[in-house]
């Protein structure tokens, strides 16, 4: 049964992991006729009203509560994309991708200091591991190191933001329903998203809105990336628990990389590759746990 619910976990996750890793594409296509923070947005409103549609039911929750899913909308939607995508603005997308990955070791460390769940040495190597692979995908062959503070410490903070709201969402969602909470976590990501495209004060062009393309990947990105990816994750986090769920983030370089190459034609190189394999490795590693330590947690 134990093995089952893993199984189950994998699944969800590698599966999200998958989605996310080739939501790019679909935001590129877009990024030529809307700002970061209109598709982001556009995105969660979707995804929003899709649940609803899912599950048309209320969430009555108490106020200490609903500030914490408050901070799930801030952090796990609004600030992480915007951090990530204003980081891209000032430093190499290269930069980015590694800087973003140490999201599952902040996770690690995060939920150890929180009490959900206990750092364990495997996890630290599992790390360095993978963090090698992504090292070696996102390169692709290509070695460059251009530091940029600015651009580089938004980078970080959407790895710690991610981690804030893994650890969260592990809290307060444990006995309620995903698809609730994920709702509510997009409620919360809509009110605090829409300030910064305000702030923009960029047009929003509803025109293009009516064409296949541009309607085919905002729906993409909302219903499969955004709605549907965010259930199946945080239903991951039940089953494996978020330090184990958020290794498979290790996995998204490489899955951009192989479907760069599939729509993009863009090259793989062999040291992508070896990247892989030690993404694989590490993840596994990650994963493994001693009778023992599984037991404790």
């Amino acid at each position: 049964m134990q093995n089952q619910k893993k199984l189950t976990g994998w699944l969800y996750a590698a599966f999200t992991i998958s989605v996310w890793g080739s939501t790019f594409i679909s935001s590129k296509k877009l990024l030529g006729i809307y700002s970061p923070a209109q598709i982001m947005l556009t995105r969660f409103l979707l995804a929003y009203c899709a649940l609803w549609l899912l599950r048309p039911r209320k969430l009555p929750l108490p106020r200490k509560q609903e500030l914490g899913f408050l901070l799930l909308g801030l952090f796990g939607c609004s600030l992480y994309f915007y951090t990530e995508n204003t980081a891209l603005t000032y430093t190499l997308a290269s930069n980015v991708s590694i800087i973003v990955a140490a999201a599952p070791i902040l996770t690690a460390v995060l939920a150890h200091l929180a009490g959900e769940e206990r750092f364990r040495r495997n996890t630290l190597w599992g790390f360095l591991v993978a963090f090698t692979g992504v090292v070696l995908v996102v390169c692709n062959g290509t070695f460059v190191l251009k530091l940029n503070p600015k651009g580089d410490f938004l980078a970080l903070g959407a790895a710690a933001c991610w981690a804030v709201y893994s650890v969260l969402v592990r809290k307060l969602g444990r006995e309620l329903d995903p698809i609730l909470v994920t709702r509510r976590t997009l409620f919360w990501g809509i009110l605090t998203a829409l300030p910064l495209v305000l702030l923009e004060g960029k047009p929003y062009p509803a025109a293009p809105l009516l064409t296949p393309v541009v309607a085919g990947n905002f729906l993409f990105l909302g219903l499969v990336g955004s709605g549907l990816c965010y259930v199946l994750w945080n239903k991951a986090f039940r089953l494996l628990g978020v330090v184990a769920t958020n290794n498979f983030i290790y996995l998204t370089p490489f899955i951009t990389i192989v479907t760069a190459r599939l729509f993009l034609d863009e090259p793989i190189s062999p040291l992508a590759l070896l990247g892989a394999v030690l993404i694989t490795i590490g993840v596994v590693v990650s994963q493994w746990a001693p009778k023992k330590a599984a037991k404790a947690t």
